[in-house]
């Protein structure tokens, strides 16, 4: 079979690849359609040490089911998938918050992942949609989980309705569109999303309907945001995030590009401000994200692009260089 190959930094190579063999318990998906996450733009750079070269990355995937080792599920039935590999017996597992899981694995990053013709996975990480479902809309349902389950936990947060509070999201990639796209089908009104490429401004402002700002030229206002989600996670968004955030805000950390760095300390500690860290998403939240994304919360996803998985390591290129006005790339194999 086919498949893109992480062969060291800054590079792909397609490849032949023996076809995946069957175990107990696990299908093998033809893949239909898989996304590229900024964390697959993260190992592509060299800066993800659990991500090594000879890697099948990929984990935003939807595909048909084509030989079976897992009573109930069928081949020629279509799931999306949590990518991630839980053992449903630790504390967080029974609790339901699986995606803290002591004893994860991970599509794309100690298995091979989506970036191919066909891939094996676990049967108990399917994820069930309806039939008639989309490629390109089921392929965002691990994206848009993300963005659902912060969004939610930061509602927990907040000491006013998410309605009434005034809005910043930082990074205009496809967490930080979906963050947007989600908070407007929520109510938010006062919404601005700060992204300095252009052509993704454009689209943000388009599709998400909300106002953009290049922080390159102007940066966010100083105490003017109750709510503000980081979906960079750089050392200068983070602390764009504590300068813009109002005394009792709440501010949700989901990007993870720098590892380390300084903030705030001495306002988050004065202005009382909540600062909270998310980590993908729960089973649950993926089962309503699917429903969420069949039933249009997340608008028509024009916005996204497809192109074929031969043409994956010029899009890494484009994506890196920003050639691209499209906050996520579907790739079909």
């Amino acid at each position: 079979m086919k498949a893109l190959v992480y062969t060291q930094p800054k590079e792909l190579q397609l490849q032949d690849l023996p076809y995946p063999g069957l175990v107990p318990g696990e299908v093998i998906l033809k893949i239909d359609a898989v996304g590229i996450c900024g964390s697959d733009m993260h190992a592509w750079h060299g800066h993800d040490p659990r991500r090594n070269p000879g890697l099948v990355l990929g984990h935003e995937f939807v595909g048909t089911v084509v030989a079976s080792d897992a009573p109930g599920f069928e081949p020629g039935t279509r799931y999306t998938g949590n990518p991630l590999i839980t053992c449903g017996v630790c504390d967080y597992c029974v609790q339901g918050r699986n995606n803290l899981c002591s004893n994860r694995a991970m599509v794309g990053m100690t298995r091979p992942g989506a970036y191919a013709e066909y891939m094996s996975i676990p049967a108990t990480s399917l994820i069930a949609m309806p039939q008639e479902m989309s490629d390109l809309a089921a392929s965002l349902t691990e994206p848009a989980a993300t963005a659902w389950h912060a969004v939610n936990l930061s509602i927990r947060a907040l000491v006013r309705p998410l309605h009434e509070c005034s809005v910043l999201v930082i990074g205009g990639g496809a967490i930080g569109m979906l963050a947007a796209l989600l908070l407007r089908h929520l109510g938010v009104t006062r919404l601005t999303l700060s992204e300095p490429n252009s052509l993704r401004r454009e689209a943000v402002a388009n599709h998400a309907g909300c106002q953009t700002l290049d922080p390159r030229g102007q940066a966010p206002a100083e105490n003017a945001y109750d709510y503000v989600i980081d979906a960079v996670g750089a050392k200068i968004t983070r602390q764009q995030a504590l300068v813009a955030i109002k005394p009792g805000g709440v501010i949700m950390h989901v990007g993870l590009q720098d590892w380390g760095s300084e903030i705030d300390m001495r306002k988050l500690t004065l202005a009382e401000i909540t600062l909270l860290g998310t980590y993908t998403y729960t089973t649950a939240d993926l089962r309503a994200t699917v429903a969420a994304l069949h039933t249009g919360a997340f608008g028509d996803l024009a916005w996204v692009e497809q192109r074929p998985l031969i043409e994956g390591p010029r899009t890494f290129e484009d994506l890196d260089q920003g050639r691209s006005a499209a906050a996520k790339i579907v790739l079909v194999p």
